[in-house]
Parts: C-alpha cells; structure tokens; sequence
C-alpha cells in the first residue's frame, strides 16, 4: 500500500496565486491546494463530487448561484455536475477530495486552474 508524504510530494505551481499537490487512487483524487488572497477559481463544473476542507483561511464560494464563505474548521460539499467558482478572501490552505478520481486532471485537461 502507498504511503504519501505532503512535505516531500512536488508542488505544482497552477497560477502566481494557487498551487497545488495532488495524490490520484483508484476512484478518489485528493489534493492540497496553497490559494493566495485575491485568487478566483473560475466558474466550472465537474461530474465529480467535490469535498472542500478548510485547514486555514478563508474562501467564498458560489455554488449553483448561491453565495458561501468558508472558514478554517469547516468543510463545503459541492455536488457533482454544479457550476461553481471559489475566491479566496484569505490565504488559504484546503484539502479537496473528489470521487470519482479527476481523469481530467490525470489527462491535463485543467486549463481553467491555470489562468
């Protein structure tokens, strides 16, 4: 069984404002997600369930048009196929855990993280 470290993992520098470090198993993706103040996640959607949990920070979250903020401690469930967006109104530390595995992000195909 694999065993993964975050400290010894490659950061992947997405955009100046998010980096991330990501782990794929056989049906989850879990990632770990450095956002800066003033990053947007823009709008877009996935057939992934998404579970976002606030280590520190904080970020506003547009899901399906309704607006939350989301403080360290507390965790947002984003379900599959929702159009949603994130800004972080805090540097922010965030553990995102997606089932199935993203195969996008597997493929490359995560262009809207990189702007």
């Amino acid at each position: 069984m694999p065993t993964y470290s975050w400290n010894e993992m490659e950061r992947e520098q997405m955009n100046p404002l998010l980096a991330r470090k990501v782990i794929h198993g056989a049906n989850t993706t879990m990632a770990r997600l450095e956002i800066v103040k003033g990053a947007v996640v823009p709008l877009h959607h996935h057939a992934n369930e998404q579970m976002s949990v606030m280590l520190t920070g904080k970020l506003r979250f547009v899901i399906d048009g309704v607006e939350s903020i989301v403080s360290a401690g507390e965790v947002m469930v984003i379900p599959p196929n929702a159009p949603h967006m994130v800004e972080a109104l805090e540097d922010s530390l965030v553990l995102d855990v997606f089932s199935p595995l993203r195969s996008d992000w597997l493929s490359g195909d995560d262009a809207y993280l990189r702007k």
